[in-house]
């Protein structure tokens, strides 16, 4: 089976979140099980050739958009590594700061941007004579190529027999665009209606994507119920409905390469179930970088995290300040950027309480492995979250983590029960700052009780969420998508 894994972002080259992470990860372990993977994306400021070794092909692009011709280069990275990943190259779309907007908000040209990406998708398939049996979208940036790949190409020979998988990772990011952006993408007027693209009187590409792809999966079961109701659908529950009986929701898995404490390079020292004297070292050198009191007596909470209402900054604001005033005894710290407004929150309460938080506005890569290995806990009570993959990095660093119960958060963390002994973190349903207090509160009470925390960690550390589960999954809604063409 050959499948055309297409991404806006695919660690290590370009990242802006999780979807990176699943890029790089996931065509790797479909590759293990048997399947050939290619993987395709734009090609940024960060995909330098000197960095990555990016060779140029010989197959000049000709990408139609806007009843025009746009001329476009195609590289690919000439590794050792069996999955084949290339770039496509427009540096008046791709060759910018950053990948889809600034401090400002979104690049005005974001519509052209990706529909160009997602039309050239299907031109480098044939460019480099990838005949795939499946693309694999992912979210709005690519969405639109299963509307093209129905409309103008299902009578080319080449992808005659091709399905479209979309995931949809964050149905909060739909790109939603004006209407006159629709000569971006030289569908007739008549594909501006209800049932296909339009959506409140904008362009809708995800929703484009949904409805013209074969399946469509979600990264978590929970998930995938949950964007089927008012409260997470974000205005397409109703299109979503109409897919139910090709709406899939698969778990993301961990690339274990990447992240284990037992080879993590990016840590000060390594460590293991057998000895987590390891652990102990990373907690003082993470308490050392945040200017922190060195101790082991108190709990260290970690998060890495978009400073964003989704990641519900707003109920912590409102419980952070009642926990320290109440004297409870613990240490937080935080790495993410986002919203002005918790970027100023915690700029200020760091400042107030520099001996209880520490915090680094921005993306470290090295500290986010420390804060992962470092930390005692990891806090992470998200509004909604369509899987989250740090609770799941953090049970593999023996790292309790406090979550919400919503999306693959809720999939992955069970409550540990002090009487049976049994679970792997705390979580909390209601979505308030009382809640998040109290799980917090639970979490302090059990690092005193080091009985029920020296088995709680014992729990968590050998849990598995490897990629080849998943993957597995995947091979199986692959198959499903080509029986119905």
């Amino acid at each position: 089976m050959k499948i055309l894994f297409a991404s806006s972002e695919v660690t290590p080259y370009a990242k802006s979140g999780g979807l990176a992470d699943v890029s790089g990860a996931l065509p790797k372990a479909l590759e293990s099980l048997g399947a050939e993977a290619a993987i395709i994306m734009p090609k940024y400021k960060s995909c330098s050739l000197e960095k990555w070794h990016l060779e140029k092909l010989p197959v000049p692009l000709k990408v139609p958009i806007s009843g025009r011709i746009e001329e476009a280069s195609l590289y690919w990275a000439n590794h050792s590594e069996k999955t084949k990943i290339y770039f496509i190259e427009k540096d008046d779309y791709y060759l910018r700061d950053a990948l889809y907007q600034t401090l400002d908000g979104d690049y005005p040209d974001n519509a052209e941007r990706f529909a160009f990406f997602s039309r050239a998708i299907l031109e480098a398939a044939k460019a480099i004579n990838f005949k795939p049996d499946v693309i694999h979208l992912n979210d709005w940036q690519t969405a639109m190529t299963s509307v093209f790949l129905k409309e103008f190409y299902r009578d080319d020979p080449f992808f005659n027999k091709t399905a479209a998988v979309l995931t949809i990772h964050n149905l909060g990011y739909q790109g939603l665009f004006w209407h006159y952006d629709m000569h971006l993408t030289n569908l007739p007027w008549d594909y501006f209606t209800y049932e296909k693209l339009e959506f409140w009187g904008k362009l809708n590409f995800l929703k484009g994507g949904i409805v013209f792809s074969d399946i469509v999966t979600t990264v978590s079961e929970k998930y995938s119920k949950e964007i089927q109701t008012k409260e997470y659908g974000f205005g397409l529950e109703g299109v979503l409905k109409t897919k139910k009986g090709s709406l899939f929701g698969i778990l993301n898995g961990v690339d274990y390469s990447d992240w284990n404490p037992e080879t993590d390079n990016l840590i000060p020292e390594k460590y293991s179930a057998k000895s987590l004297k390891g652990k102990k070292v990373c907690k003082s050198k993470l308490q050392e970088q945040f200017k922190l009191p060195i101790t082991d007596k108190i709990p260290v909470i970690g998060m890495i995290t978009r400073l964003t209402t989704q990641k519900g900054l707003d109920i912590l604001m409102e419980s952070l300040p009642l926990l320290i005033s109440k004297g409870k005894k613990f240490q937080l710290v935080v790495l993410g950027s986002g919203d002005e407004i918790y970027q100023n929150f915690f700029k200020e309460i760091s400042e107030k309480y520099p001996h209880i938080i520490g915090v680094k506005l921005g993306f470290d890569n090295a500290l986010a492995h420390l804060i992962e290995a470092g930390s005692d806990m990891f806090l992470m009570p998200s509004k909604y979250e369509p899987c989250g993959l740090n609770q799941m990095y953090s049970l593999k660093y023996g790292t309790i983590p406090i979550v919400r119960a919503t999306g693959g958060l809720d999939d992955t963390v069970k409550n540990f029960n002090p009487k049976t002994l049994k679970g792997n973190g705390i979580k909390f349903l209601e979505y308030s700052g009382k809640a998040l207090l109290s799980a917090v509160t639970k979490g302090i009470g059990y690092f005193e009780d080091k009985k029920s925390w020296n088995v709680l960690v014992k729990n968590i550390i050998n849990e598995d969420f490897s990629w080849e589960t998943s993957a597995k999954k995947y091979l199986k809604v692959y198959k499903t998508a080509m029986k119905r063409l």
